[in-house]
């Protein structure tokens, strides 16, 4: 039996015993006064971690908020103003844009909360507590278990858990497992139903740079987009309704207006979605050679066929911009992960170190008799399952992602099952969600495009893939058009109706088994399914049963680098929990002769100023203000700062997240990081990581002085803390 109480008691010593890395690492903020609090007034902070962190009392985790369960976001007011990133709310300002009323290119701004706009499905989460359930959850677990059984019993334990966990009604509850299972947290939420849109710039602010400069430093974007979250008269969630008030928080961020100078401290508050700082040099390679540059390849084809079809047609602009935004962020962030991994050395550093650790082990025969035998067994894993690494990317891309019709045809599939599984009752039941989700799709699709991206992609997924992972229908079909992959995508788009809603609607005026064989007989069905039971069939069992022997191995791996480098600096991999991430903001130099400064201002917007290109157009009346210099409290020496960058450790999930000060203020808001240092997911290198937010201060000149918004302003609480904190008193 593992003493596992010692081994979390071990975590936490290895965390305090390595110092001089700051920057790195996203720590749990129940345990920042154990492990943090101390280098973190060392860098300038003049908090402590009871105002970071409290459930007794009101404290920034209060005012920090999982918006929509993809990004992170702040309360800003006490009226539930909440702020985010114009990215994060793309999809919502999007659903609300017409040809007539075009809030992606004009912009949004209630003038009143009853103009404020509902969002169906959006949410907004709080934490209310964070507690360590480690003992719990591994209650009778022994280190001869295997794999599955292991996790069959934590996931009773974690049942039990939960069951018995004090909360509201009102709150929900989950337990989540941190350092590669070996340690487990349970985080007690309330999560708020009616979000609605108050205001967003339009997109040559919001979106200024789009893919040109995304993932970029020096970056000149107002990424920014505001809501306000609702409850009812009990200040509790419901539901959307005309008579629900804005929502009163515990806490709200004030906002300093003095602004950042290289060296401040800074503090990234958010919910960091995944790394995988811990991976050995078997599974960097593969990220190297093979994962990164195989997406890469696949959106590369979509994109260039979407982006033609945008800079053409004013429609297909609105109505691919979410889609296309979406491929090109990962398209562009897996290209500098691979710049950056290998400008930092990082698979030799991996190798280093994995050659490190066996000497380690060797020195001690009881560690190297349960661990000796790790790094040659990833070498084996990654060997084996990278063939089907590689399939599998192709057909979740191209199915998944990319071809619309083939997630439309996914949908219809799962009709079929419902009318297999449970009749004319399951049959009717799904219909119904099915045309719902026929009537949303079909507003923002073309089939035109989506046939060459067909095209495209089909021709990728035959030749790259090893041929016995292409199933035999697809390539009949590819026979009967001569080897024409153009032909075949225009046979199956004429002879497939899955995206025709009222085509569909008149299928399904027939009877259930009628219309569930027409279903089955359609070209796009029928590819559709050839190439999920293909996957299932030859790739996806056997790569679930290796990758569960590369998790568990990982486990164990993480428990051995806890024994065997005691003075490393550990702390749990981003897995979508609340987590501060801090640092400070600082210049960097990327290349040889290439400095950056930490801030870019207004100035750079005009030098970038393209007339009537969609990523570098710049509204007239932004012109005006900075011809005016007309920039209110929000400029400072007669200019206007827009974004900063700092040494915090950020990745997907932290876009939205708030950006605060040495004394709790808000001074910014993360929405990316420097292309450079995009590998921080893997390898973080305090050289070149640097994630990018847009100041405070110019998301506030835009609300006031280009908007005209200034009741928004008016509810928020505006400070000067160097001004009256001069000697550093908190």
């Amino acid at each position: 039996m593992r003493t596992f109480t010692k081994v979390v008691l071990f975590i936490f010593i290895t965390c305090i015993a390595r110092v001089g890395f700051a920057g790195e690492g996203m720590w749990i903020p129940l345990l920042l006064k154990a492990l943090n609090e101390s280098e973190m007034q060392g860098m300038g902070m003049k908090m402590t971690a009871e105002d970071i962190y409290s459930v007794n009392q009101g404290s920034l985790k209060d005012a920090i908020v999982h918006f929509g369960g993809f990004c992170s976001s702040a309360i800003i007011s006490p009226q539930g103003l909440l702020l985010t990133n114009h990215h994060c709310g793309y999809r919502q300002i999007q659903a609300h844009s017409s040809l007539e009323n075009n809030f992606l290119e004009d912009g949004f701004w209630a003038d009143s909360l009853e103009a404020e706009l509902p969002n169906p499905g959006l949410t907004a989460t709080l934490i209310v507590r964070i507690e360590d359930v480690t003992k719990d959850a591994l209650q009778g677990v022994s280190e001869e278990m295997d794999g599955r059984v292991r996790q069959s019993l934590i996931d009773k334990n974690i049942q039990a858990i939960i069951k018995s966990a004090q909360k509201e009604a009102y709150e929900d509850v989950s337990v989540k497992p941190f350092f590669k299972a070996n340690q487990f947290f349970l985080f007690v939420t309330i999560t708020y139903k009616d979000v609605r849109l108050v205001g967003a710039p339009p997109s040559s602010i919001g979106k200024f740079g789009a893919d040109t400069d995304n993932w970029i430093w020096p970056r000149h974007t107002g990424d920014f987009s505001l809501f306000r979250i609702y409850a009812d008269k009990n200040n509790l969630p419901a539901e959307y309704a005309p008579d629900n008030v804005p929502f009163k928080p515990k806490h709200f961020l004030p906002i300093s207006l003095d602004g950042v100078a290289e060296g401040d401290f800074t503090l990234v508050f958010g919910f960091p979605t995944r790394t995988n700082e811990y991976l050995t040099s078997p599974a960097v390679e593969q990220i190297i050679k093979v994962i990164d540059p195989a997406r890469i390849a696949i959106r590369s084809k979509s994109l260039q066929i979407m982006n033609a079809a945008m800079r053409a047609d004013p429609e297909v602009k609105i109505q691919y911009a979410s889609k296309q935004s979406g491929l090109s962020n990962g398209w562009k962030k897996w290209q500098g992960e691979i710049l950056g991994l290998k400008k930092t050395n990082a698979l030799a550093k991996k190798r280093l170190f994995d050659d490190d650790f066996t000497k380690m082990l060797l020195k001690n025969p009881a560690w190297y008799k349960k661990y000796g035998s790790l790094i040659r067994d990833f070498a084996t894993l990654y060997k084996e399952i990278e063939p089907l690494v590689l399939t599998r990317i192709y057909y979740s891309e191209i199915t998944g992602r990319n071809v619309e019709l083939f997630k439309v045809a996914s949908r219809f599939r799962r009709l079929t099952k419902a009318f297999e599984n449970n009749g004319s009752t399951g049959y009717e039941k799904y219909k119904q969600q099915l045309l719902t989700f026929l009537k949303r799709f079909s507003k923002n699709y073309r089939p035109e495009i989506d046939q060459k991206i067909f095209e495209a992609l089909m021709e990728m997924y035959v030749k790259d893939l090893n041929a016995r992972y292409v199933p035999d229908f697809l390539h009949q079909l590819l026979d009967d058009s001569g080897g024409d992959f153009e032909k075949m995508a225009a046979s199956v788009y004429q002879n497939s109706f899955l995206t025709d809603t009222a085509k569909v609607k008149f299928i399904f005026e027939r009877s259930p088994a009628d219309a569930i064989n027409a279903i089955q007989k359609d070209l796009a069905f029928q590819i559709g399914k050839s190439m999920a039971e293909s996957y299932k069939n030859k790739v996806e069992n056997k790569y679930k049963e290796l990758e569960q022997k590369i998790t568990n191995s990982q486990r164990i791996y993480m428990e051995a680098m806890m024994k065997v480098f005691p003075k490393r600096r550990l702390y749990p991999d981003a897995n979508g929990s609340l987590r501060v991430a801090y640092g400070n903001v600082q210049s960097y130099a990327p290349r040889d002769a290439v400095k950056y400064e930490p801030a870019t201002y207004l100035k750079g917007v005009m030098e970038k100023y393209v007339p009537g290109d969609y990523e570098f157009d710049v509204p007239q009346k932004l012109q005006k203000l900075y011809k005016n210099k007309d920039y209110g409290p929000y400029g400072t020496d007669g200019k206007m700062p827009v974004c900063f960058i700092g040494t915090s450790h950020t990745t997907g999930g932290n876009s939205g997240s708030p950006v605060i000060d040495a004394y709790g203020n808000l001074i910014g808001l993360n929405f990316d990081r420097a292309w450079e240092g995009t590998m921080s997911d893997i390898n973080y290198d305090s050289s070149i990581c640097r994630n990018i937010m847009v100041d405070i201060r110019y998301v506030l000149f835009l609300v006031d002085k280009f908007a005209g918004a200034s009741r928004l302003v008016e509810e928020m609480k505006l400070v000067h803390p160097k001004k009256t904190n001069p000697a550093g008193e908190k």
